[in-house]
């Protein structure tokens, strides 16, 4: 049984050690090996926890478990991706000019998770500056996808996918600000949930200056697992208020109860993008599942994600030049130039009056989305409209970047909206994961996390396919 501790969901491990089948230190013990024999192939972590990690499960057991109100992840794995705070790491953000910025304290969602008792195993890597859809830097190198070698493990949170699919642990931290949660989801056959922007409170001590206004507005923190249950329990307990950010918001995370039926607004709208067939597919067969669990889906379309995909790429890629690229002409690798000059071809820079008129119109299609949520506040959607793409297809020149993100303006258009949307596998589409959307209002994670559930339960979880390989 122990050396198959590391096979276990969050809410399992916390479960089984305040029941005493299995102490911190055997749950440890399973998934450090598991890391040592995966990892080297993989290179999902990046930065090497394990053997303090072992000794504070070893400490975590002699102390034991609190009441059980407290330390919901008592004893639980997790990694933390390299671009946020963890006290005494580097936050190198996947740059070698970053590598010795040793951060001074937790950022708050890191801060949370230790509060609620779980233990660091790693570090998980990202690409330079968190701005890509696949996961490769000079710093720590590439990391491989672990349902084939050739293909993305998505990104900027490719490590954590990788690592979540592999077994590295049981909940794996991210961030998102265009799809970085929901692309290592769909990539790695695993599960996620974009929050709401103020849901979780966000800042990085080490950091010389503040974000900017629009990167407050669309970039949140999150958690990428195997399973709804513990993405829901990760999503909960990183939500803890913090001072540090004045971005964050109180509110409840169970919400009021919706009138039953709750409809579900259905989407295939491709937007003139030749969405696969395979990828079609798994939106009525998703559909069907909700309907099964007693959800009222309907055919119908909701607000045009073109216009804050298109915003996205103006008013946001606008202020991303001003404030990256200085930093990215100076520090980035030839690389990564090459791909944020071909975002910058692909949008449109704007001068100030411009931005402004932008940041007005956001906030058109966001009162446009929440007046249709109210009617329908689930919204399934496509996420990336064609299968998983070569690991280095963004490298390879401006039609490939350009493909990429027409596939994916169900992704970047919902950021642009501040809008919450999880991601969750449903099947293989060309023997790679794939998966759907869905949408919901503001602050209504609760309410996506249960038509998720829903969905899970019907098309059983994919991961078991790729440890039985």
């Amino acid at each position: 049984m122990n050396e198959k501790l590391w096979q276990l969901g969050a809410v399992e491990i916390a479960s089984g050690i305040r029941a005493r089948r299995f102490s911190c230190a055997e749950v440890m013990e399973s998934v450090v090996q598991r890391i040592r024999k995966v990892n080297p192939q993989l290179n999902a972590i990046v930065t090497d926890l394990t053997d303090r990690a072992l000794k504070e499960a070893a400490e975590a057991d002699r102390r034991g478990p609190p009441p059980d109100s407290q330390e919901p992840l008592f004893g639980v794995p997790i990694t933390v991706k390299v671009n946020i705070d963890q006290e005494g790491q580097a936050t190198t953000n996947g740059l070698r000019a970053l590598a010795n910025l040793v951060a001074p304290a937790d950022s708050p969602v890191v801060r949370n998770l230790r509060r609620a008792g779980a233990i660091i195993v790693g570090r998980t890597n990202t690409p330079e500056f968190s701005l890509r859809a696949t996961t490769s830097n000079p710093l720590h190198g590439r990391t491989f996808n672990p349902w084939n070698p050739d293909a993305s493990p998505g990104g900027s949170s490719g490590g954590a996918g990788a690592a979540a699919a592999a077994g590295l642990g049981a909940i794996h931290h991210g961030n998102d600000i265009g799809g970085s949660l929901r692309f290592p989801a769909f990539a790695n056959g695993v599960v996620t949930i974009k929050p709401t922007q103020g849901r979780m409170a966000a800042f990085n001590p080490s950091a010389p200056t503040e974000r900017w206004l629009l990167s407050h507005l669309t970039s949140v923190q999150g958690a990428i697992a195997r399973c709804v249950a513990d993405v829901r329990l990760a999503t909960r307990v990183m939500s803890g208020a913090d001072p540090r950010d004045p971005w964050w918001v109180p509110a409840p995370f169970e919400g009021e109860p919706l009138a039953n039926p709750i409809r579900v607004a259905v989407t295939r709208n491709s937007h003139g993008y030749p969405m696969h067939s395979g990828i079609a597919k798994l939106i009525d067969v998703a559909a069907g599942y909700l309907s099964d669990a007693g959800y009222e889906v309907v055919e119908i379309e909701p607000p045009p994600i073109t216009e804050p995909a298109r915003g996205w790429f103006t008013v946001l890629l606008t202020e991303l030049k001003a404030s990256y690229g200085p930093s990215i002409e100076q520090m980035g690798s030839e690389e990564i130039r090459h791909i944020f000059d071909w975002y910058c071809q692909m949008g449109k820079l704007l001068d100030f009056q411009g931005y402004c008129t932008g940041l007005a119109d956001k906030t058109r299609m966001m009162r446009a989305w929440n007046l249709f949520l109210e009617r329908y506040p689930l919204v399934l959607t496509p996420f990336l409209m064609r299968p998983t793409y070569p690991w280095n297809y963004d490298a390879q020149g401006l039609e490939q970047t350009r493909d990429l993100f027409d596939a994916a303006i169900y992704s970047y258009g919902i950021n642009y909206l501040a809008l919450p949307a999880g991601v969750l596998p449903i099947g293989l589409v060309e023997g790679l994961p794939a998966g759907v959307q869905i949408v919901g209002r503001r602050f209504r994670e609760d309410a996506i996390l249960h038509a998720m559930t829903s969905v899970e339960e019907r098309a059983g979880r994919l991961i078991p396919r790729l440890w039985e390989q």
